[in-house]
């Protein structure tokens, strides 16, 4: 495993890169060892380490970064293709023209170099646009990072022949209130809200976009729009607005805080992101529109081409550039159901392809190859970036599986997919019932218990499960219908028990297995590190009332590495629980309390925490797992229209109705340490 020195400004350095480089790093750290070095002046011992990534952008912020690149080669991140404003800034800026005029020299050709002499005579500007001055940091560099093939085709056409990994733009999936914000800005749930983010710089086609809107409001009076940004001097944002009487229309907000700056984008229904010319970078601020599931335009050009045409609209840059940007605004003020699709697929195509965990298990992929001498694949147009740096027989990197589910992330190549799925029938569960009352509890929750057993990793005779709170309902299957070699069960009661049940099924089949007791959110669970293939812990975490992160530590811990935990619970945002909730009712599942038993009779414990999907997500992440499955569904089915009402209520406010049902059901993939034991989102 490399050592690493990880150079790059970090916040409050007003670079986009700084606040890509605190998340990398948040992430990144968790797999490589790091020592970041964000400011000029601090001691660099080459020696101490195996590898430096730098992280280099086109401001001044980077030029501590640039020099020392020079001074020590190792690993670029190339955010952009262009460095001319940077290498100015080391130049011009310093009054050192000589340097200047040598780098042209260095850098471009005779043209350029005559140019470069009209410059120094302060006859014309430099040609920041035209020559890339890039030629010193590649031809010292070993291997490169970039975001987009776009990149990957410029780099080799500036000549670097080394290795190049193509790794996707971490993705931001914020939360923010997105009513509070329009609450803010006097803007209420049926007003068409559009914003336009980040430096207000001419080249994002601002004045295009407001032409565009001055033709809208004429159809749609009633459309906003924001710009949330500081302004630059070279356009006049507010003469434009008010020469084309839009000062009813259009708010300039300036700059804004972080928390503010998303808020804004949450309050949105349509982001502009548009911009020419390019040089290959990516953008922080659309990264966060589609990670908050916005209706995004993009101009057609550089890496923004790429996207996919059902995540993002596409603006052709060139004539026709206004009415383009004008026909898409009307349609998506016109038809709402367009706008939320194209949110929703925006949503989950970052949270699939772009989140910061797989980001980093790249950045981390390539660093240990190059390391090791290992070859990396060529990125190749069109294909997913590597996982890892392995290659198949035929010379290409493996594509990513992606999983058939409602939030869209990527799944195990041991989780069961569509036809691998096991077939196991509510009768085969209810054949394995002890009683009357156990034959009850089967069939009312049969469409769960299926479900359950559906989104369980197959095991094989080597591999062991272990299922928490077991009724030995679905534990039988484990083994019958899931292959599963071992299979264990456990249960709340004194530490050092253990119940050794055999049950007989209504086919004759016999089934053993021990239940070990202790109490899961205090106790050391009895097993070895890395014993178990799969946990199934099935609606017991809502039970907890002290700390569930015990329970979600210990299971990492008797996991192996790569081992999966299939986890269901009630969920807490259901249309059951809006429903109830609006109309004056406790949303909760099973929130009421319990009677006092009769002596010996066992009750089973009420709800103390309820979860949402998102939350669930996040519980998985901070313990350590990938999430390869998180979708909702019924617990029984039977047909709710009562709740129908609540779509409507959906539609009018342009809320997600993804992740409604009754029940979650989640799969996570152990790949690291637990991250966070105390998480502050579950924790005081």
């Amino acid at each position: 495993m490399p050592r690493v020195a990880f150079f790059s400004p970090l916040p409050p350095s007003k670079s986009g890169i700084a606040d890509y480089s605190r998340t990398l790093i948040d992430h990144l750290s968790r797999k490589l060892p790091l020592e970041i070095f964000d400011r000029d002046g601090v001691t660099f011992d080459s020696k101490r380490f195996d590898l430096a990534l730098y992280h280099v952008g086109n401001n001044p912020w980077h030029a501590f970064v640039y020099r020392e690149a020079l001074r020590n080669p190792g690993v670029a991140v190339m955010h952009e293709s262009n460095l001319h404003h940077l290498i100015a800034e080391l130049t011009i800026k310093r009054n050192d023209w000589d340097r200047y005029t040598a780098e042209i020299e260095y850098n471009g050709s005779a043209e350029d170099i005559a140019y470069a002499t009209r410059v120094r005579a302060l006859d014309v500007g430099p040609d920041y646009d035209g020559l890339p001055m890039t030629r010193r940091l590649l031809e010292c560099s070993k291997a490169l990072v970039v975001h987009s093939q776009f990149m990957v085709d410029e780099m080799r056409r500036q000549g670097f022949q080394g290795p190049i990994a193509r790794i996707p733009h971490g993705a931001w999936i914020p939360d923010a209130d997105r009513f509070g914000f329009r609450h803010r800005l006097g803007v209420d749930s049926s007003t068409p809200l559009i914003g336009i983010f980040g430096f207000l710089k001419p080249y994002k086609r601002i004045a295009e976009s407001l032409r565009a809107l001055r033709r809208l409001v004429r159809l749609e009076p009633s459309a906003k729009m924001i710009l949330v940004g500081e302004p630059h001097p070279e356009l006049r944002v507010q003469e434009l607005i008010d020469s084309l009487g839009l000062e009813g229309q259009v708010r300039v907000l300036g700059f804004t805080p972080i928390e503010d700056f998303v808020g804004y984008l949450a309050a949105c229904d349509i982001v502009l992101n548009l911009r020419y010319p390019t040089v290959g970078e990516s953008s922080g601020s659309l990264l966060r529109a589609l990670g908050l599931g916005k209706a995004v335009m993009v101009s057609e050009i550089g890496s923004f081409a790429e996207f996919p045409d059902d995540v993002c609209l596409k603006v052709p840059v060139g004539p026709s550039e206004e009415d383009q940007i004008f026909e898409y605004l009307n349609l998506l003020v016109s038809r709402p159901e367009v706008r939320r699709a194209l949110g929703e697929n925006a949503r989950r195509y970052v949270e699939r392809e772009c989140n910061w965990d797989l980001v980093a298990t790249r950045y981390a992929d390539f660093l240990n190859a190059l390391h090791e001498g290992r070859p990396w694949p060529e990125p190749r147009p069109g294909a997913a970036p590597p996982i890892d740096g392995a290659m198949s027989e035929s010379g290409r990197a493996p594509e990513q599986p992606v999983a058939p589910c409602e939030i869209g992330l990527p799944v195990p190549e041991s989780a069961p997919g569509p036809e691998s799925v096991p077939v196991v029938e509510p009768e085969y569960i209810a054949g394995w019932a002890e009683n009357a009352e156990s034959r009850t509890y089967i069939e009312t929750h049969k469409t769960r218990l299926v479900r359950t057993l559906e989104i369980t990793p197959r095991g094989t005779a080597r591999d062991r499960a272990l299922e928490m709170g077991a009724y030995l309902q679905i534990t039988p299957a484990l083994r019958t219908k899931l292959g599963y070699g071992e299979v264990r069960g456990c249960y709340y009661g004194e530490p050092g028990r253990v119940d050794r049940r055999s049950i007989v099924s209504a086919e004759g089949e016999t089934f053993e297995c021990e239940i070990d007791h202790f109490n899961a959110e205090k106790d050391s669970f009895p097993y070895p590190d890395g014993h178990f293939a799969t946990v199934l812990c099935c609606e017991l975490i809502e039970h907890l009332f002290e700390d569930p992160m015990h329970l979600m530590s210990e299971i990492n811990r008797i996991l192996k590495p790569g081992g999966h935990l299939v986890l269901t619970t009630p969920n807490a945002i259901s249309n059951r629980a809006i429903s109830a909730i609006l109309q004056g009712y406790h949303p909760g599942f099973f929130h009421a309390y319990i009677r006092p038993p009769k002596p010996g009779e066992e009750v089973e414990a009420r709800h103390n925490r309820e979860y949402s999907p998102r939350e669930v997500q996040r519980l998985l992440e901070n313990s350590g797992f990938v999430v390869a499955r998180l979708e909702t569904g019924e617990f029984r089915d039977e047909p709710h229209p009562e709740h129908g009402w609540v779509y409507h209520l959906f539609d009018r406010y342009s809320l997600s109705t993804d992740l409604r049902g009754d029940g979650i059901y989640a799969v996570g993939e152990k790949t690291d340490e637990v991250r966070e034991r105390y998480p502050g989102w579950l924790y005081t």
